[in-house]
């Protein structure tokens, strides 16, 4: 049994959804996944057509990838991606690069065709930054404006809402780590199939 398989379908996942490949995209997706991240909550399938229509809008992110990590217990695994996601955007005509540091958990089942698929992304948030893209240029963005967001995705909250998403404040986040660390905890408990997660608090 090897990682590696596991370790392709997170990032062709990834590759499919930057190059706009969305049927390969959407062949990484059980029939009954779920997608839980700062604009999005729903089934993979609706993920992938909500992707595809946000790039019909012209709203592009590329994301940076480390090597996951992965564990395999039987038919199911997880796999810990941590990632960038890179924004080249205009605020109120300056030409600015957003990044937002993060790491997405992918739960995957192996089917009975022996072809693995994933069945859960949730993403934690860890920080972000807002920069101009031309080195001395004036930035501006209103301090109240940003007041109301969490620290691990601010700039991206503040962002996606300026552009019509909906971004709510309780995603995960490393600003919030009792909640951070109970996503780990139920991530074990799923690899191993344990109805106790608090059992599952380390590996």
């Amino acid at each position: 049994m090897s990682a590696d398989d596991v370790t392709q379908l997170v990032l062709r996942e990834r590759q499919s959804r930057d190059r706009g490949w969305y049927p390969e995209m959407a062949a990484c997706f059980a029939d009954d996944s779920v997608v839980q991240m700062s604009w999005f909550t729903g089934s993979g399938a609706d993920f992938v057509r909500q992707t595809r229509a946000m790039a019909g809008r012209g709203d592009y992110a590329v994301h940076r990838l480390s090597p996951p990590a992965v564990r395999i217990d039987g038919d199911r695994a997880l796999a810990e991606l941590p990632l960038i996601i890179e924004w080249r955007i205009d605020v109120d005509g300056t030409e600015a690069d957003l990044a937002s540091a993060c790491r997405s958990q992918y739960r995957a089942q192996r089917g009975t065709d022996g072809q693995w698929r994933i069945a859960r992304i949730t993403s934690i948030y860890e920080k972000d930054t807002l920069v101009p893209v031309l080195p001395g240029a004036r930035l501006t963005v209103d301090p109240d404006e940003l007041a109301r967001y969490r620290p691990s995705y601010r700039f991206l909250a503040w962002y996606l809402n300026r552009k019509g998403y909906t971004v709510g404040d309780h995603h995960l986040g490393d600003d919030r780590p009792e909640a951070v660390a109970a996503q780990y905890r139920a991530e074990h408990a799923w690899l191993r199939q344990d109805p106790t997660p608090a059992a599952s608090a380390t590996l």
